[in-house]
């Protein structure tokens, strides 16, 4: 039988997964860089594609494809399907000053009902913003919006500038609830959000901005157009996704499942039956792929707060993992708040990282390498609270991310959760879920396939760990 294939095109790589249909086995992957930075030209998105297609061996046997990416990207096209500007990515926090305006003009509550969220600077409505007061003659050429997933989608299905067809473009419900003008309760745009946040919303002269057409889980979103690269044009192409959807996705999570990621950001996210709105905007109330709804918090230190530590201490990441479990649970009074970067999750885009609690006596490799992993679990700690508050009830928790295969972190993480810890297989689960929507577009059916775990053992040290991270200095 053909073989399907999943794409995770994230912000530091993207990754090909190849796999059986029927089984769900993997056959074989492939992968390539994305350059660094918070702002990127997309075409670099594309190369890395086809180059992570070349080293997965091509998909001359493969029937359906189907590409998850990462959220929130700015991706603006003019009417010549050319890219206007590189594309701002998620972690890129220029746009915090345009999130606050736009919350005093439309009102926090207001963006809760109309979009499930308040948007923040990661979020895509506060990138346009920040494009229409910075770089207005940009702004200006904006005939098309669209996501990184949507953008390679299209091109993936022959289009581009020199086939702008900007109506072709298409994307999924679970990343259109990321950009903060799009409804995931109605499924349909708010163009008075999207023009607002241009300003556009005086301008009744102009033609209307075009965004990607919002297609169902399980859809076929078009072919591959022909091409040398691929050598096929009928090659089925699933609808995509973001990449926490397509992550869960390949999880097969369920109600009662909750899905802790570790990867550049962090993520806490749940499967749930009934939208989440919260107006404080700690947690944005996204779309799933399947139809149903993701409320997630994100945090922007995650694995990065382990390589900046590691990078201090002279040790790889195992390393580091040996000397934090040396050290006793709340690192003797060590306390690392990881704000490196800012943070989203609480929002504060303009914070430092600060250390703390340290004495001649607690200030040792292995107390400093515990703080950090001990740091990084207590603010997704605190996001898996916020997410709960919504009225999510979490039965298990799914740790996964690059991250999450350090045996310290897994450790410590059943030190510091609150709910039965589990770590899946390694694998690359957004494009394992891309994959799940490339068999889902070919057969359709959603297949089920199995997913292995290891339970961590529980170790009630809640009390130390969290208590001090949440101390007042």
């Amino acid at each position: 039988m053909p073989l399907v294939a999943g794409v995770d095109s994230s912000t530091q790589s993207c990754k090909v997964v190849i796999r059986d249909p029927e089984s769900g086995a993997v056959v074989r992957t492939g992968r390539a860089s994305h350059p660094d930075g918070t702002e990127v030209d997309p075409a670099a998105w594309w190369d890395a594609l086809l180059a992570a297609i070349a080293d997965a061996g091509g998909l001359a046997d493969v029937a359906a494809i189907s590409i998850g990416g990462q959220q929130h990207g700015m991706v603006v096209l003019d009417a010549a399907g050319a890219v206007i500007r590189p594309a701002l990515l998620w972690n890129d926090t220029r746009s915090a000053q345009a999130a606050l305006d736009l919350i005093a003009e439309v009102g926090a509550d207001q963006f809760a009902v109309r979009t499930g969220s308040v948007p923040v600077a990661s979020f895509t409505i506060t990138k346009l913003r920040w494009l229409a007061d910075a770089e207005p003659d940009n702004a200006a050429r904006v005939a098309a919006v669209a996501l990184p997933h949507d953008w390679l989608t299209w091109r993936l299905r022959g289009f581009g500038p020199g086939n702008p067809v900007l109506t072709e473009l298409t994307t999924d419900r679970s990343d259109a609830s990321g950009t903060c003008y799009f409804n995931p309760v109605t499924n349909e745009y708010d163009s008075e959000l999207l023009t607002r946040a241009l300003r556009f919303h005086n301008s009744g002269d102009r033609p209307a901005v075009i965004l990607p057409k919002v297609l169902n889980p399980g859809d076929v979103a078009g072919y591959v157009g022909h091409s040398p690269e691929f050598g096929k044009e009928q090659l089925v192409i699933g609808v995509g996704a973001g990449d926490n959807a397509g992550a869960a996705l390949g999880l097969g999570a369920k109600d009662g499942d909750v899905v802790v990621s570790i990867g550049t950001s962090g993520t806490v996210f749940a499967v749930t039956e009934s939208p989440s709105l919260d107006a404080s905007g700690t947690v944005a109330g996204f779309a799933d792929a399947a139809g149903a709804y993701l409320p997630l918090i994100a945090t922007l230190n995650a694995a990065r707060v382990l390589d900046a530590m590691s990078r201090l201490l002279g040790v790889n990441h195992d390393e580091l993992g040996t000397l934090a479990l040396a050290a006793e649970p709340g690192s003797a009074g060590a306390v690392l708040h990881p704000y490196f970067e800012g943070e989203r999750t609480p929002n504060l885009p303009n914070a430092t990282a600060t250390l703390s609690g340290l004495t001649l006596a607690s200030t040792s490799r292995e107390n400093l390498a515990r703080a950090a992993i001990e740091g990084m679990l207590c603010g997704l700690a605190d996001g898996l609270d916020a997410v709960l508050a919504r009225g999510v009830v979490a039965k298990r928790l799914l740790l996964i991310g690059g991250a999450a295969q350090n045996g310290a972190v897994s450790t410590i993480a059943g030190q510091v959760f609150d709910v039965p810890v589990e770590v899946p297989e390694p694998a690359e689960y957004v494009a394992l879920g891309a994959a799940v929507q490339a068999a889902w577009a070919l057969t359709g059916t959603r297949p089920e396939w199995q997913v292995q775990v290891t339970v961590r053992p529980a170790a009630d040290y809640r009390a130390i760990i969290r208590q001090q991270y949440a101390r007042v200095i």
